[in-house]
C-alpha cells in the first residue's frame, strides 16, 4: 500500500513535470508551393496564443515546413538547411525525426520548391491527428474535430490549382475550409500566414512577400483574411514591394467597408 506522504510526493512530482512541459501547439496547417510563381508558404490556425511564432518556416527557392503538436522548433531551420542542400522532403523528414527522441509527440509537414511533399504524425499526438499530402502541398493537424478537417483543406487547395488566386489566398482558403469542417476541437485563437518569394520582401531586401500574424482573436482566420486584403492594397504584387515602384492611388488607403484597420497607416502606404 502506498503511504499518504508517498502518494502526495508522486502527485507533486507529476504536477511539476506537467508544469515544466510547454503547451502543445495543437493546430491545423498547410505548407504549399507554387512552382509557376516561385512562391512557397505556410498557413496555420490554432487554439494557442501566437501560433505564428512557432509553426511556420519557409525559405524562398527552398521550401516550407510546419512543425506542431509538441513542436520541435529546430525542425524549421534544420529542415530548410537540409532542403537547401538538395535533400528530398522524405530524406529531410527521416533526418529530423531519426534524431529526435520525442518524435512520437511531433507533427510536421514539409514541401520543397518543386512541390515534393511529405508529412509525419507521431503516434502520441492527440486525436484526431493526421495529414494528407500531394503534389505541391501537405496539410496536417492534431486535436481536430475529425479527419474531415484535413480532407477539406486538401480539397480546397487542389480545387484552386490553376486559378488566378495568389498562393497566399489559396492557403487562407484552405484554413477556412478546415475550420468549416470543424477545425481544432478546442476552438480558435490565433493564425498566421507566411509566403516567401525571391526578392519580394519589403524594398526587395528579403524574401518575405506575405508575413502576417493574428496572435489572439475570436475569429483569427477571418482577421487573417482582413489583414491579407489590407496588405494587398499596400503591396498588390511582388513588383510593388520594390523601392522604385511608387505608391498607387489606393495604396495604404483604409476601406471602412471591408478592410478597416487601426489608425497608424501612412498616407501613401509606402513606409513604416
Amino acid at each position: 500500500m502506498i503511504r499518504p506522504m508517498a502518494l502526495l510526493s508522486l502527485i507533486l512530482l507529476a504536477s511539476t513535470a506537467a508544469e515544466e512541459m510547454p503547451p502543445a501547439v495543437a493546430t491545423f496547417s498547410i505548407v504549399a508551393a507554387d512552382p509557376t510563381t516561385g512562391e512557397i508558404g505556410v498557413a496555420v490556425q490554432s487554439r494557442f496564443l501566437a501560433v505564428g511564432a512557432v509553426v511556420p518556416w519557409a525559405k524562398a527557392g527552398v521550401g516550407a515546413i510546419a512543425t506542431q503538436a509538441w513542436a520541435n522548433t529546430t525542425y524549421g531551420p534544420r529542415g530548410l538547411e537540409l532542403l537547401s542542400r538538395g535533400k528530398s522532403p522524405k530524406e529531410v523528414l527521416a533526418a529530423l525525426t531519426g534524431e529526435d527522441e520525442g518524435r512520437e509527440q511531433r507533427q510536421v509537414g514539409i514541401v520543397n520548391s518543386t512541390g515534393e511533399s511529405i508529412a509525419f504524425t507521431g503516434a502520441n499526438c492527440m486525436a484526431f491527428a493526421g495529414a494528407l499530402h500531394g503534389k505541391n502541398y501537405s496539410v496536417q493537424g492534431n486535436i481536430l474535430a475529425g479527419r474531415g478537417v484535413v480532407e477539406a483543406m486538401a480539397k480546397s487547395f487542389e480545387e484552386s490549382s490553376g486559378s488566378t488566386k495568389e498562393l497566399a489566398q489559396r492557403l487562407i482558403d484552405a484554413l477556412q475550409a478546415g475550420q468549416d469542417a470543424g477545425g481544432d476541437r478546442r476552438g480558435m485563437q490565433s493564425a498566421a500566414l507566411l509566403v516567401v518569394r525571391k526578392d519580394a520582401g519589403y524594398s526587395a531586401f528579403n524574401d518575405r512577400y506575405r508575413d502576417l500574424r493574428v496572435d489572439d482573436h475570436e475569429q483569427p482566420i477571418k482577421e487573417l483574411q482582413r489583414l491579407y486584403e489590407l496588405h494587398k492594397k499596400l503591396f498588390p504584387s511582388p513588383e510593388a514591394t520594390k523601392p522604385d515602384s511608387g505608391p498607387t492611388p489606393d495604396r495604404g488607403r483604409r476601406d471602412t467597408d471591408d478592410c478597416s484597420a487601426p489608425a497608424g497607416i501612412k498616407p501613401n502606404g509606402s513606409a513604416p
